[in-house]
């Protein structure tokens, strides 16, 4: 087991006092049988009424309510973690799953819903036909296909880090040949639904002790991935970026249907549309006790 401490430091900085809108926070790192939250705080500078609620995932979500201008908006989320995810994790996958395809049971299909559906366009079936060429035959091992996807993903798209907003569509990113984690965790999910798997964008955070990851930046930084749905194992996580399956090295914080609904911080401000001089972000880790 690894205890840390991760700290998440996000800062705008405005040319002039702005009024702040209601800013809408999902920084607090979700409990799972492999991950134990010991304690969660979010410091804001100014101060701001914070209220809590979750989301139709059961993600927690924060919304900040400011009272006064400022020209500095500084947000510090610290959260201590026991995590017990193994390196090499075993999977109970459900006898009827083993093999693909395979069918979900009416409740799991009923529930699954939307996150077994393809979120983006394939007009010319260009996507379906790249997932067909990792399924060598039906039936075939289910978790052997997911991981040769999840692997095709990283061994065919070149990583490159990228700062600004938003996430390429799956075609963007197989016509590109390069994207970032979250385009890899995009491409991935969307791979799998076009099977007819459930699958979920997870945001969170990479902890790299050893700074040998891809998309790491120092010990610590922002991540995102997938988890698909297994009957008996559950939901397994797929890291296409480092071709890692488990959760080990991984902190989720939110999970949703699409990456534009776990956005860690989402608001707005009243001002010029040039205020806003700079922002930053910044996630560390301390270990406690390993």
């Amino acid at each position: 087991m690894t205890t840390l401490t991760t700290c998440h430091r996000t800062e705008y900085l405005y040319g002039q006092p702005v009024l702040l809108g209601p800013h809408r926070m999902m920084l607090r790192p979700r409990e799972a049988r492999e991950l134990r939250l010991v304690s969660h705080e979010i410091t804001l500078t100014p101060e701001a009424d914070i209220t809590w609620a979750h989301d139709v995932a059961g993600n927690a979500v924060a919304t900040a309510q400011f009272h006064q201008p400022t020209d500095r908006l500084l947000i510090e989320s610290r959260a201590t973690v026991d995590l017990t995810a193994p390196v090499w994790p075993v999977f109970a996958i459900s006898a009827e799953a083993i093999s693909f395809p395979f069918l979900y049971s009416a409740d799991d299909w009923a529930d699954l819903g939307a996150l077994t559906l393809p979120q983006y366009p394939d007009p010319d079936g260009r996507l379906s036909a790249w997932v067909e060429g990792f399924v060598r035959q039906r039936p075939t091992h289910t978790l052997s296909l997911l991981k040769d996807i999840a692997n095709g993903v990283s061994q065919q798209i070149s990583y490159q880090g990228r700062e600004r907003e938003g996430t390429q569509a799956p075609l963007e990113t197989l016509s590109r040949g390069w994207g970032s984690c979250r385009d890899f965790a995009v491409l991935f999910a969307e791979a799998v639904r076009t099977l007819s798997l459930g699958a979920r964008i997870v945001s969170g955070y990479l902890f790299d002790p050893e700074t040998r990851l891809v998309g790491s930046g120092g010990a610590g930084s922002t991540h995102a991935w997938a988890e698909v749905f297994v009957p008996g194992a559950g939901w397994v996580a797929f890291d296409p970026t480092n071709q890692s399956v488990g959760s080990k090295n991984l902190i989720p914080v939110a999970v949703a249907r699409g990456i534009h609904q776990v956005v860690p911080v989402a608001g707005s401000f009243l001002g010029p549309g040039n205020t806003m001089r700079s922002l930053s972000v910044e996630v560390s880790h301390t270990v406690i006790a390993s």
